[in-house]
């Protein structure tokens, strides 16, 4: 089958009732969490995993997808409108969009947020569209060593990327291969980190680490924050930017959704430092500076297509090659193996249905998203208005029914209550816990190579680097771990994030 043909595969599939209605569903919800604060789209998708094993596969992961990409949309609608960002991607929008707000042009900061986002995110699907099929081609001449030096080289890079100290993010990684180990192992049938658990003998389930870390932890630091929620100041007047915004708003579309699909496919990149990286491009080539952090524009375009476009262009590793690049693919990760997928190169071959139907909605969810988003913005900022002390029971509460259907034990529940309070260490200690949720995820995957990799070898370890695109890959991580020790680029590194707090 031709491109267009695949294509128009992936329509069919993605434009039946049952999944329209899903993706529908996912971009409310996605909405939904990036307008409340302290509801991440991680913690709300560990919560959904378990509900998506009794829906069709392809339905399930619209559903989980459209959550992560419409929870950037919703964001910046409260962050411009009442500055509250829900989402971490869309606190640099409240900079330039509250402001923008402030001078009675709300309407034309929403509508350039929420075009940006479409563009960006209709870009970045065409370009998951494009590259699926030439990255799996190429990913089906890898082997157990090229997986092996493609996950060393991923986890490496993602401590990058990751905030706080670089130790502590690979201790955050070692720490997260080490509970990967817990259980029987499957080749010695010995128990592994167990402690006489019976209940520990399948080891630690994915969702229960994702609920604590992302759902207990926040609910526990989120209870320690004071609300202070701004009122607009101003009515909505036009919901239709200026010809001068467009003028200016447009090139700033076009880095930011550049910035944002490249970002979104390094490891450890997405959506939050896409917007980011965005913002300080557009300060950097503006002629207008000083208009930054005063309602420019730029502000709110560039990191409008960045995040959506990271967040879009997040699929592309996962998809072609099985890897996860952040927390929020890691999730997307567990919901194919769930329903008995092994993203990669081989899906593409064997169930091509899955894979276009899924790059199809994206661009479906992105089109309902823009109609949807605009008439709904007075009920979205209503909601603002419910106290978090009351929304945080209701959160509790899902996220326990979450990890207890999994396998209808308790042991379970007080498993994720101690992984939160654990994650909530961590967030004081200034430890990002996403490190750890991809090396847990990794963790099975690398060493099942590794032996994979011996074996064929018959236990010589040089196998590694007597392929050419494994040596490459171990080169390439010998690259970053040279960066890492480098002291200008950890200066650069620090002062990158002291800026993104600022």
């Amino acid at each position: 089958m031709n491109f267009v043909d695949l294509l128009m595969l992936g329509f069919s599939e993605a434009l039946t009732p049952t999944n329209l209605g899903f993706c529908l569903l996912g971009a409310l919800l996605g909405t939904l969490i990036g307008v409340l604060p302290g509801i991440g789209p991680t913690a709300t998708i560990a919560v959904l995993l378990p509900i998506t094993f009794y829906l069709p596969p392809l339905a399930g992961l619209i559903m989980l997808a459209g959550i992560y990409y419409g929870a950037q949309y919703g964001g910046s609608t409260t962050a411009i409108l009442v500055n509250l960002p829900g989402e971490a991607s869309s606190v640099v929008t409240a900079v330039d969009g509250y402001k923008m707000a402030q001078q009675g042009r709300a309407g034309s900061a929403l509508a350039v947020a929420a075009l940006g986002s479409f563009f960006a995110g209709t870009v970045a699907t065409f370009g998951i569209a494009i590259a699926g099929p030439t990255l799996s081609s190429f990913a089906l001449s890898f082997g157990p060593a090229e997986y092996v030096s493609l996950m060393l080289f991923g986890l490496l890079a993602a401590t990058i990327l990751a905030r706080g100290p670089v130790l502590k993010a690979i201790g955050m990684i070692l720490l997260g291969l080490l509970l990967g180990m817990v259980g029987i192992d499957a080749s010695s049938g010995e128990e592994r980190l167990t402690f006489t658990a019976v209940e520990l003998f399948d080891g630690i389930d994915f969702v229960v680490i994702a609920i604590g870390l992302f759902g207990f932890s926040e609910i526990i630091e989120n209870l320690e924050n004071v609300e202070a929620r701004g009122v607009l100041v101003s009515k909505l007047s036009r919901l239709w930017p200026t010809r001068e915004d467009f003028r200016r708003a447009w090139p700033a579309v076009l880095r930011g959704t550049a910035v944002g699909t490249l970002l979104g496919v390094l490891p450890g990149g997405g959506a939050t430092l896409a917007s980011f990286c965005a913002y300080s491009v557009e300060k950097k080539v503006s002629k207008r500076p000083h208009e930054f952090g005063e309602g420019a524009v730029e502000g709110v375009a560039g990191p409008e297509a960045a995040n959506n476009a990271g967040a879009q262009s997040s699929f592309i590793p996962l998809l072609t090659l099985g890897i996860p690049s952040n927390n929020m693919m890691a999730m997307m990760l567990s919901a194919f193996i769930i329903h008995g997928i092994t993203p990669g190169p081989t899906v593409l071959a064997t169930q091509p249905e899955i894979f276009w139907g899924l790059v199809a909605s994206m661009w479906i969810g992105n089109l309902m998203l823009v109609v949807i988003n605009l008439p709904l913005i007075g009920v979205w900022v209503k909601l603002l208005t419910v106290p978090y002390r009351l929304l945080y029971p209701a959160i509790l509460l899902f996220c326990c029914v979450g990890v207890y259907s999994i396998n209808n034990r308790i042991f379970d529940v007080a498993l994720a209550a101690g992984f939160g309070l654990l994650g909530y260490a961590f967030r004081k200690a200034k430890c990002e816990p996403g490190p750890l949720l991809l090396g847990f995820v990794l963790g099975p995957l690398l060493e099942t190579n590794i032996r994979r990799a011996l074996t064929i070898s018959h236990g010589n370890p040089s196998v590694f680097v007597e392929r050419p695109i494994s040596l490459v890959l171990l080169i390439a991580t010998a690259g970053v771990l040279l960066l890492m020790i480098l002291p200008s680029f950890r200066k650069t590194r620090e002062e990158a994030f002291q800026e993104e707090e600022a």
